[in-house]
């Protein structure tokens, strides 16, 4: 399981201009599986987004081809967590 936290950049007035691709990107991530939880981070930082079913390098390869991304309008981080515990509700990111 994964936490990708998007924050805005020095860039991110250029938001507007990716946004449609941005939400292209977000819908495809959910299509696909991989993403659980998409939000904003409060205080209007940014974005962030719980994923799962990948690998790092396939999540590393999606987060790139974020246009926010790609055009530096967020820095993006991924953290991995492994998960140990979870409530029943959640039992299927323990696999």
């Amino acid at each position: 399981m994964f936490i990708v936290l998007l924050r805005f950049s020095d860039n991110k007035a250029q938001a507007s201009a990716f946004m449609q691709g941005h939400n292209e990107w977000i819908k495809r991530g959910f299509d696909e599986g991989v993403f659980l939880v998409v939000g904003s981070l409060q205080l209007k930082a940014g974005g962030g987004i719980v994923a799962h079913n990948t690998s790092l390098s396939d999540l590393q390869s999606r987060v790139n081809a974020d246009p926010f991304v790609a055009e530096n309008v967020v820095t993006a981080e991924i953290i991995e967590i492994t998960p140990a515990k979870a409530d029943d509700r959640l039992k299927f990111l323990l696999g």
